[in-house]
């Protein structure tokens, strides 16, 4: 991988952007990635990290070897003047996760206690950061995403901030159809932000105060929802706020929709489900499962 990257453009709903083109890397094993891609990462990561870092990113990755490769590539190009970090929490991987982190310039830790609560918990314990941005392994993020969420992050009163995702094309999921379905989801977000914005806050892109943080703490379960639940902890020490700006997008490939079937199925599914829930949004009373943490 050379160091000549591709600017980041504003949105466009008809293709992929052109920039993700060059964190595609075509391996499926560690084995298989010349020295000479860790040779550019770690060039540009040497460059970028501060050993006095205002702000951790943080990965936790499960059996990413290759995923957790490409991901970093994005993060160790970032245009801002902020310090960060990058610390990758290998949750009790089977694969050469580790392997892959250790020809990598960043830091890492592991944690056995499998499930994204155990793995973000030992994280931010580790994080040597002001404040927490929260990546995930399989996702790539454009050039201004630090800068983007921290903009809104460091505002007065603010705790925690959730930023917008987008899903790669592939065939069966044209980019003009993701595109619609990611505009319903915004207006969506928007609506559930007014009393449970606790809802939209997901570790794909996600970012908080890590003082309060750590007073919440992260669930110690390997249960969904634990960004959630941390959100809704934190609430009480401030606001909570979402950052709109399409170009500081993450994406992701549509895997978890795959698994649904069709787009079409999928759209059905979200409607369906959203309108199950539109009249409980309209109350601030935490759900269940939360209480009971």
């Amino acid at each position: 991988m050379g160091n000549q990257f591709i600017t980041v453009k504003r949105f466009n709903m008809l293709q992929n952007p052109a920039w993700l083109k060059q964190y595609q890397l075509p391996y499926e094993k560690l084995e298989e990635v010349p020295e000479s891609v860790f040779s550019g990462i770690n060039q540009l990561l040497d460059q970028k990290l501060s050993d006095s870092p205002v702000v951790t990113i943080m990965i936790a990755a499960w059996n990413e070897e290759v995923n957790v490769l490409r991901c970093i590539a994005t993060l160790a190009n970032m245009k801002t003047s902020i310090p960060y970090e990058i610390l990758v929490v290998n949750n009790n991987s089977a694969d050469r996760t580790q392997d892959t982190l250790n020809k990598l310039h960043v830091r890492s830790v592991f944690q056995p206690i499998q499930g994204p609560g155990p793995a973000r918990q030992m994280g931010q314990e580790n994080a040597h950061g002001k404040y927490i941005l929260l990546a995930d392994a399989d996702c790539f993020y454009p050039d201004c995403w630090v800068e983007e969420m921290m903009m809104v992050l460091t505002q007065p009163e603010v705790v925690c901030v959730y930023g917008r995702y987008s899903f790669i094309s592939e065939p069966g999921f044209p980019r003009w159809q993701l595109a619609l379905m990611e505009r319903m989801k915004d207006v969506i977000a928007g609506y559930r932000h007014i009393n449970r914005p606790y809802l939209n806050t997901y570790g794909i892109s996600m970012g908080y105060l890590k003082e309060a943080g750590l007073k919440v703490g992260y669930v110690m379960k390997n249960v969904r929802g634990e960004d959630g639940r941390l959100t809704y902890g934190m609430m009480q020490y401030g606001k909570v706020k979402q950052v709109k700006a399409n170009k500081a997008r993450a994406w992701t490939g549509p895997r978890t929709l795959q698994k649904e079937g069709s787009l079409v199925k999928v759209i059905t599914n979200r409607i369906a489900k959203e309108a199950k829930g539109f009249f409980f949004n309209l109350h601030r009373k935490a759900p269940k499962e939360i209480e009971k943490l």
